[in-house]
């Protein structure tokens, strides 16, 4: 991080404790080498775990079995699951009892998945296939000049003081998409900070923070919320079968902390996070930072106002398109058997796509009326860019989904959540302090789970019983598991998109490396877990319900 000084001054304590952070971090390896190392520190480290004979029992919440018919697609040599019958999952999660021992990767059975399971692992990572059609859509809309159009719409509607908070808003609300804030908000943000002199990084730690360390909340309902609540539901089953929680039962909540985490990035990211990196210095750009949005492209104001008006019409034609194929009883985008359009549905498993085409359509049709595109090889070549774009991250993808998968593998993760559960819950604490200690606990997991229904799903069973005996009502564990979940995303390694940040900033800062978006992002982590804590602990100490006939206290 550049100091803010000028004219010799020295930096402030803040400054010089993140630039020795951002320093010591950047020493690390490349993110491939350091992901290599990782995964030779997995396997010794869980052969030597199994050698001791480290295990640990616990009781956590799975899905049923769903039977699948396989279909083989034409093309293509993979079989794949037809659409489960959603009728089998009206029972929702079951809690079992199950015993988790460290598995050796060094054993015959641990080679053995090593070798056999490497392509697989690879191609399992949800987050390479994510990307590549994701940029399909985006890649295009770039290199239309589209992209660019509409920041500059952004910025000369916004005041500079609007800016940031309007990006940390949506970047909060980017939840209910999935994973479509990682890929198309965060590159945005960097490119709206520089088109108003502003320094580019801090859109982009802005925009992360909104869209990572908000994760867990939003002003709607999310597909989350609806597995969250499924596996909070069998945990009650536990010690109260006759008691449940609906998906609105941490609305209030959701709502209130939407705004305050908003706020409070926003204040994080202008007084603290922007004038610790300072002036933006284009020499330090890299060769990517060609992929800058507004680079190339110039259109006359006509051109622009019809290029925007061709790509409204676009949106507008795929989005009565896709609302003729939801809105109708047996639709295509309705689950066949419930008829659901959210949570369990093939709209909502649609959500990339239909993301991909809105932004192909509009960036096409932006194209063709500002005439950045004229011919078919422009469309092509621009998508070809675009993925070219992402050889190294697809790279250090391969690299981390084997280290996720020989994580996984040995167990380590779920015998260190279950143990901190089984520590935290022996403390002699109140309940107040207990709820705090349990958020803690959640921030200790994330860092080694960042996947929140994997962490809900080991946690539940163990807390949920727990705070029910204390007259903790379930959905106030819900909204502390919330607090706790999200803020550190933005400075785990593990979470899959961490990566791709470090590729953003590098556009822009071509040295930067883990240890620039460590330091830049630490700010919002002290700022969230504290200050959201402090939300949580006043809620909950005046007693304000979490949502519709949800009470912070058992009746």
């Amino acid at each position: 991080m550049s100091s803010s000084a000028e004219g010799g001054a020295q930096p402030g304590v803040m400054e010089r404790i993140l630039g020795a952070i951002e320093r010591g971090g950047n020493k690390m390896p490349h993110p491939a080498i350091l992901f290599v190392w990782l995964c030779v520190v997995v396997i010794v480290l869980s052969a030597l775990l199994a050698w001791v004979g480290v295990s640990v029992t616990y009781e956590i919440a799975k899905p049923p079995a769903i039977p699948v018919e396989e279909v083989v697609q034409g093309g293509s040599t993979q079989p794949s699951g037809g659409l489960p019958d959603a009728s089998v999952q009206e029972g929702e999660y079951t809690i079992v009892e199950e015993t988790a021992e460290i598995q050796s990767l060094l054993s015959a059975d641990g080679v053995r998945f090593m070798f056999t399971s490497f392509v697989a692992n690879f191609r399992n990572f949800a987050a390479v296939a994510i990307i590549l059609v994701v940029m399909i859509g985006v890649g295009l809309a770039e290199a239309s000049g589209l992209i660019g159009s509409l920041i500059r719409k952004l910025v000369a509607v916004s005041s500079e003081a609007l800016l940031t908070p309007i990006i940390v808003f949506i970047g909060v609300l980017s939840s209910v998409a999935s994973d479509a804030g990682y890929l198309v908000l965060i590159p945005l943000g960097a490119a709206a900070f520089k088109s108003v002199g502003r320094n580019p990084l801090a859109g982009i730690a802005a925009a992360f923070a909104g869209v990572a360390a908000g994760f867990g909340v939003n002003f709607l309902i999310t597909p989350l919320d609806g597995v969250l609540t499924e596996i909070t539901n069998d945990a009650i089953a536990l010690s109260d079968p006759s008691r449940t929680i609906d998906l609105a039962s941490n609305l209030y909540f959701g709502i209130a902390s939407t705004i305050f985490v908003t706020i409070l990035i926003s204040l994080v990211s202008m007084y603290v996070v922007e004038r610790s990196l300072g002036a933006h210095d284009a020499a330090h750009e890299s060769d990517d930072a060609s992929l800058d949005a507004d680079q190339g492209v110039e259109v006359t104001p006509e051109a622009d106002a019809r290029g925007l008006r061709f790509a409204l019409f676009a949106t507008l034609g795929v989005l009565v398109g896709i609302t003729l194929l939801t809105v109708f009883p047996d639709a295509p985008l309705r689950h066949p058997v419930t008829g659901r359009v959210i949570g369990d549905s093939p709209f909502m498993d649609s959500l990339i796509v239909i993301i991909t085409i809105i932004f192909f359509a509009a960036g096409y049709a932006y194209g063709r009326g500002a005439g950045t595109l004229k011919t078919s090889d422009e469309v092509l070549a621009a998508i070809t860019k675009s993925w070219a774009g992402l050889a190294s991250l697809l790279f250090l993808f391969l690299l981390i989904a084997q280290f996720i998968a020989y994580f996984n593998y040995s167990n380590m993760a779920k015998v260190a959540a279950a143990s901190l559960g089984d520590w935290l819950e022996s403390a002699d604490i109140g309940t107040l302090w207990l709820l705090i200690g349990f958020m803690f606990v959640a921030v200790l997991v994330n860092f080694i789970m960042p996947a929140s229904i994997a962490k809900w799903a080991i946690l539940a069973p163990i807390f949920i019983p727990l705070f029910i005996r204390l007259d903790v009502a379930p959905q106030t564990v819900l909204a502390a598991y919330r607090v706790g979940d999200s803020p550190t995303n933005v400075i785990t390694p593990l979470m899959a998109y961490f990566p791709l940040i470090v590729i953003f900033a590098q556009r822009y800062k071509r040295h930067a490396g883990i240890g620039t978006v460590v330091s830049m992002m630490l700010p919002y982590v002290l700022a969230l877990t504290i200050g959201w804590t402090l939300l949580f602990i006043t809620w909950y100490l005046l007693g304000i319900p979490l949502g519709p006939g949800s009470p912070v206290h058992l009746d």
